[in-house]
């Protein structure tokens, strides 16, 4: 201690690691609000952490709003693989009990609280001697549960790190919500609003993806572009607003055919593109004369009293066989498709060759 001659007083000087601790943490905090991605956000958590709050083990769990039950969204210590598949149910263990109640919780000794379940060192082979567990909460809602295992310098936690964790479980709340939220603002960019499904500017953001990624694996890639034949009759005919009911009922019957990496884009007016990962043309050759089949089968409009019918023109091209970019991809495609209106439409033409498919 030192004397303060004028208050004659004795003081203690600040702890010089709280401090640094302290400002280690409000820069965390505030990169943390700064990252517009999820990867990015969680890429920052796991490089910093271990530097502001010595441990064995830190998890970061995300609720999932479907089921309300917890997942590993980062982890120090262990593998990831570890735990990818793990889900813990709301109430079970101690993250799954804080994620319920609210609350945060700490346990010097997990062995001597029945709260405590054993699954996840079960299935990790990790060993979990003490736990703090903090709620990330948002407008009242808890959104995940910020963990720190087996603590060192576990007697003097709650003084020199409990005040930094629960700043940093505040601001990785906020940054979690905010990703969310732009994740959510990004995806309504991507939605034509008459269908409900994909529009152009998914088509280009995908596209942009995918084709450097399966180059690079050597995987094969597939587009279909298909233009809807006459649609015009169907507008003139029944009005703008029943051709729009017309296009989003002609999108799901599109859909139920396609395979679950697939994505439906509505390119514009009556023309669809589908996107296939990973499906050569035998393969996207295969899809398509099924949906030839099920659309022409199909009949539009009867929640009015009415009965129309569509068929439609289709143009198939590959990656590699047919191109190896975007853009020539997307030509080729086209073409095909032009090629089967100008052989009579409701047809399928393949590839860069333009080669004609039969009718069923």
């Amino acid at each position: 201690m030192v004397m303060d001659q004028k208050n004659d007083s004795f003081y203690s000087p600040p702890d010089t690691g709280q401090v640094d601790r302290l400002l280690a943490t409000i820069e965390f905090s505030k990169a943390l609000v700064s990252a517009y991605d999820m990867e990015t956000l969680l890429t920052a958590i796991l490089e910093r952490i271990k530097a502001i709050i010595p441990a064995q083990n830190w998890s970061l769990l995300l609720t999932d709003p479907q089921t309300g039950e917890l997942y590993f969204a980062v982890i120090v210590g262990l593998a990831p693989e570890t735990v990818k598949d793990i889900r813990l149910k709301p109430g079970e263990g101690i993250a799954g009990t804080v994620a319920q109640t609210g609350k945060p919780i700490f346990i010097p000794d997990v062995n001597q609280d029945l709260r405590f379940a054993a699954r996840v060192d079960i299935q990790t082979g990790f060993e979990t001697r003490s736990i703090i567990a903090l709620p990330l909460i948002v407008r009242g809602a808890v959104i995940g549960v910020f963990e720190v295992v087996n603590v060192a310098e576990e007697r003097y936690f709650r003084e020199k790190y409990l005040p930094h964790l629960t700043i940093l479980a505040d601001y990785v709340a906020i940054a979690v919500d905010n990703v969310h939220n732009l994740q959510k603002l990004e995806a309504r960019t991507f939605i034509d609003e008459v269908t409900g499904f994909f529009n152009t500017r998914y088509l280009i953001h995908e596209l942009d993806r995918l084709i450097p990624q399966l180059l690079n694996q050597g995987g094969h890639f597939s587009v279909v572009f298909l233009d809807l034949d006459n649609f015009k009759t169907v507008v003139d005919s029944y009005g703008h607003l029943r051709g729009s009911k017309v296009l989003a009922q002609v999108a799901r019957v599109i859909h139920g055919v396609l395979e679950p990496d697939d994505s439906l884009v509505r390119y514009g007016g009556d023309e669809f593109i589908i996107l296939m990962p990973r499906r050569s043309q035998p393969g996207a050759l295969e899809t398509t004369r099924r949906l030839r089949r099920t659309l022409n089968q199909s009949t539009f409009l009867q929640d009015e009293g009415l009965s129309i019918q569509v068929t439609a023109s289709y143009g198939i091209a590959s990656l590699p066989e047919d191109a190896q970019d975007r853009e020539k991809l997307l030509l080729i495609a086209d073409r095909a498709m032009f090629s089967s209106k100008g052989r009579g439409r409701d047809r399928i033409m393949v590839g860069q060759d333009l080669i004609p498919v039969e009718n069923d």
